[in-house]
């Protein structure tokens, strides 16, 4: 009895405890609701829950395939409904100061969790260093928005919001053209916002997900009760965040802590960046890479001796007094995708281009951007510049070009040239407006210069339905009813326009036209009733459309690309034509895994990666020129050989240039490729450094040093063409 009675006392203890804890968590934490919240809840699930189902059964015409996605989408929806109808009420103000301290150290692993959803859909990869980077990158902004507004809630709210949108333009930009969102990227908003139309952005299963949970995690915190803290702990609260902010900000930019930590991109490939460290960690971490500093070593006084170590200006004086014209054409997306490995199609789909030889050099050109970044690829072209020196992401259209600087533009100007630029698009892409005056061109011939206010107004209108721009065009244009291949400009309609351009030339002096086309664009995902895709890949069983739809266009390309050569082919003036392509595309990974025969693309070797920065470059002249192939060029070389083929005056930085290409065939983003076919990247020693060093150098003194430019060096007999307006 004795026995019993102690376990029955202990059970009544035991028992008397948890109703005692039961008690104060009743006391302590009470969830209310009103017949109002309920109602608001119940409608928004159902709202979203229709939504959800709508949203799934339009995107496949069944569930099947999204079954898992459903169920989640549908799970949060129903969550999202409790949470707006119920609220926590947390009535000790200590508990509420604990909880609310609590959540704010969580909080950034639910926001960190929200973009990566975006970035890896659920395949964390983080580094260790990678995840707490991620994790105090988001509690330092939580902190800085904190010690301006003094609300946690409002600061959550704000960070919150900032790291959705943030993740869902890498999200698109990803899936657009391949490559993550950098802060670069900022400054082409313009041009991103001139094609924005041309893309589907039908959201997939897991940004609808990552929407919902923002928007849970937006409720969660709105209802949140706020605990009292004294105005002594808010003061100095405000004030340690200041303090703390202030001296990150300053470690981060003036010193390279956080870099031998290994927080840092990966320029060789910032999508792998993205997958160790995050890509916000990895996004805020190029930040510090946007602006060029002065090259180890660099004096301006000392141009003349990095030229002179691989060029000896005294070897050649001599004075070209040729002046053919010249036609330039950096071709959108041009490629051709042989170069990743073998496949087949039902016909060949660039016939002319493959077999052009007489009077023609002609070879692989390498670029440094791919999928997009067209404006680098023109930067490299027109003035020698490698953007392999330049910060990873940057645009030196958008940041560096404030004033002249010099380029084939200068150099035939300084010639007697008349020098005019074309692109049958918007001039607002890519600053062109500003760069091209800075560059030199007499003229610059746009969307919004080639046709009337009313055609403008209905191509910025409907530029996302081709068929009603090729009805416009058959009733108000019946002469030009290819005009257009799918919303863009074709390359037949555009090669007509340098005709045109060329037949009214002032005919007195020599004329320079640069061109860039759209024709082939990215947004292959489409099909258009003015645009036939009779191109196929016919050596794999699965069907990839937006191949087929690209090699299509590059067909169209190639019969235009026939109609210009044999009209130049039949004019008595000395004509020199290059074209060459500014990118190859960005689409499914899925092909070219396959004919790379890999299973993804971290297992590429070093000359594959290489090669999807390959492009094909063509220079034809109208007269008899050395015929030649050459295996292996980088775009930052060709303008020099376009001058050195049409024999007119180069300045010593061209010819610099031509000695340079002879060791290094190839330097780009990517790496450099010598003379015996050697690769490497930039991360590998090689007895080349001292060369690459020179070049940088020459290079930051034309672009970044130029109250102290070597004129003699960039201008022939040292002329430095004004600026031009062409804002009119």
């Amino acid at each position: 009895m004795k026995e019993m009675f102690k376990k029955n006392m202990g059970y009544k203890s035991k028992h008397a405890a948890d109703n005692n804890l039961l008690a104060k968590l009743r006391e302590n934490f009470i969830i209310t609701s009103t017949k109002a919240s309920k109602i608001w809840g119940m409608v928004m699930s159902a709202i979203l829950l229709v939504g959800v189902v709508w949203y799934f059964y339009s995107k496949a015409g069944t569930f099947s395939d999204y079954n898992l996605g459903l169920i989640a989408n549908a799970i949060i929806s129903v969550v999202i409904g409790f949470a707006i109808a119920y609220k926590l009420n947390i009535k000790n103000n200590r508990i509420n100061q604990a909880v609310n301290v609590a959540l704010l150290l969580i909080s950034p692993i639910l926001l960190l969790t929200m973009s990566e959803l975006l970035n890896k859909l659920l395949d964390f990869g983080f580094t260790v260093l990678g995840f707490f980077g991620g994790y105090f990158l988001i509690l330092f902004l939580i902190l800085l928005v904190y010690a301006v507004v003094g609300s946690f809630k409002i600061s959550f709210i704000t960070v919150e919001t900032l790291v959705l949108i943030l993740s869902i333009i890498h999200f698109y930009l990803f899936k657009f053209r391949g490559t993550p969102f950098l802060p670069m990227d900022i400054l082409a908003a313009q041009t991103a916002a001139n094609v924005a139309t041309t893309y589907d952005f039908s959201p997939e299963p897991i940004l609808v997900f990552t929407v919902l949970l923002y928007l849970l995690l937006l409720i969660f915190v709105v209802k949140t009760s706020v605990p009292e803290f004294s105005f002594k702990f808010n003061i100095s609260s405000r004030l340690v965040s200041a303090a703390v902010s202030v001296v990150t900000v300053v470690i981060y930019i003036s010193t390279n802590f956080f870099v031998s930590l290994g927080i840092k991109p990966d320029f060789w490939n910032q999508y792998f960046s993205c997958i160790n460290q995050g890509f916000l960690l990895n996004f805020v971490g190029n930040f510090k890479y946007m602006y060029v500093s002065e090259p180890d070593g660099y004096n301006y006084d000392e141009i003349d001796e990095y030229i002179n170590e691989t060029y000896n200006n005294s070897d050649d004086n001599s004075v070209k007094t040729d002046t053919p014209n010249i036609i330039c054409i950096m071709n959108e997306a041009l490629s051709d995708l042989s170069v990743l490995g073998d496949f087949e199609t039902n016909e060949d789909y660039m016939p002319f281009m493959r077999n052009l030889t007489k009077n023609t050099v002609k070879g692989n050109l390498y670029m440094s951007v791919i999928g997009g970044g067209t404006s680098n690829s023109e930067f490299e072209f027109l003035t020698g510049h490698s953007m392999a020196f330049m910060p990873s992401g940057s645009y030196p259209y958008q940041s560096y070009i404030k004033k002249p600087i010099s380029s084939i533009v200068s150099t035939l100007k300084c010639q007697g040239y008349s020098v005019e630029s074309f692109h049958p698009y918007r001039a607002s892409g890519w600053s062109r407006t500003n760069v091209y005056g800075n560059l030199g061109f007499d003229k610059f011939i746009s969307l919004e210069n080639m046709f009337n206010s009313d055609f403008i107004n209905y191509y910025n209108t409907y530029e996302y339905d081709p068929s009603l721009l090729q009805s416009y065009v058959e009733t108000y244009y019946p002469n030009d009813t290819d005009m257009l291949l799918r919303q863009y400009f074709s390359d037949t309609y555009d090669f007509r326009k340098i005709i045109e351009y060329y037949e009214n030339r002032d005919s007195s002096k020599p004329y320079f036209m640069f061109n860039v086309t759209m024709q082939n664009h990215g947004g292959y995902t489409m099909s258009a009733s003015n645009f036939n895709e009779n191109i196929k890949v016919t050596s794999t069983t699965k069907n990839y459309d937006d191949v087929n739809r690209y090699l299509s266009l590059v067909k169209e390309s190639d019969k235009a690309f026939e109609e210009l050569i044999e009209y130049f082919s039949n004019i008595d003036d000395p004509t020199v034509i290059c074209m060459f392509g500014d990118h190859q595309p960005s689409f499914e990974t899925k092909f070219i895994n396959n004919i790379m025969e890999i299973k993804n693309s971290d297992k590429m070797t070093i000359e594959q990666k290489q090669s999807r920065y390959c492009t094909p470059f063509y220079i034809w002249a109208n007269y008899d020129i050395e015929e030649r192939y050459i295996e292996a060029l980088s775009a930052n070389y060709l303008s020099a050989l376009v001058l050195d083929i049409a024999n007119v005056n180069k300045t010593t930085y061209n010819k610099y240039l031509l000695k340079l290409s002879e060791t290094l065939p190839v330097i780009d983003f990517a790496g450099y490729i010598d003379n015996a076919g050697n690769y490497y990247t930039w991360e590998d020693e090689s007895p080349y450094e001292d060369l690459l060093n020179n070049y940088e150098k020459i290079q930051y003194n034309n672009l970044f040093d130029q109250e102290n430019v070597d004129k003699e060096v960039f201008y022939i007999n040292g002329y430095v063409p004004e600026a031009t307006d062409l804002t009119n």
